[in-house]
């Protein structure tokens, strides 16, 4: 049985239809979402996993560098009383995890293959086709809209480098699988159409 509630799920359509969401939004929810379907098999806590889904992009405020924090907050004041607290740390641990995409320090092997999985599912687009990686670049820029050019392309090159740095950008062997090859070309071909600073 699902985690969220009519109610919850409404006040949470309502923020990722936010006119401001142009890749953080109710599609990237949805394309999450059945992801995790398709997953399924491979989840311990799948209502967990749909509940962070739900919850990890609520507050989205690229002006602050606090949002996934406060996503966390709010899914453990919306689901304080449908389940138990132990749970909900879990969850709330889980959309920390998105701030920095790093699999947090689980005691519970199920919780952090669970954990693993869901930072994955947050990650497909980057091993998306060229076009669905070109679209999601684009919109994130919306996003950022105020941050001027010379600024976005500074901090866009040091967001790539790190993904690039990493042993393994996906955490799951399952995207590490699927995804690992196609993200690196992606976010490469990204790194390097950025303009060099003058």
């Amino acid at each position: 049985m699902s985690l969220i509630s009519e109610t919850i799920r409404n006040e949470l359509v309502r923020a990722y239809t936010a006119p401001d969401r142009h890749y953080h939004n109710l599609a990237h929810i949805e394309a999450m979402l059945g992801l995790a379907r398709s997953h399924s098999g491979a989840l311990s806590d799948s209502e967990a996993v749909e509940a962070a889904i739900w919850f990890h992009d609520a507050i989205y405020d690229t002006r602050r560098h606090d949002s996934e924090a406060k996503s966390a907050e709010l899914a453990t004041a919306r689901l304080a009383a449908v389940t138990s607290p132990e749970r909900i740390a879990r969850i709330a641990t889980m959309i920390r995890a998105t701030a920095g995409h790093r699999l947090p320090d689980f005691s519970d092997e199920d919780a952090r293959r669970d954990c693993a999985l869901f930072l994955d599912l947050d990650l497909t687009i980057l091993g998306s086709p060229p076009d669905e990686f070109a679209a999601y670049e684009a919109a994130v820029r919306r996003e950022y809209a105020w941050v001027p050019e010379p600024l976005w392309i500074e901090g866009r090159r040091k967001v790539v480098e790190s993904f690039l740095g990493r042993p393994a950008i996906y955490v799951s062997p399952q995207f590490q699988a699927s995804h690992e090859a196609a993200a690196r070309r992606n976010l490469a071909q990204s790194l390097a159409a950025l303009p060099r600073a003058t």
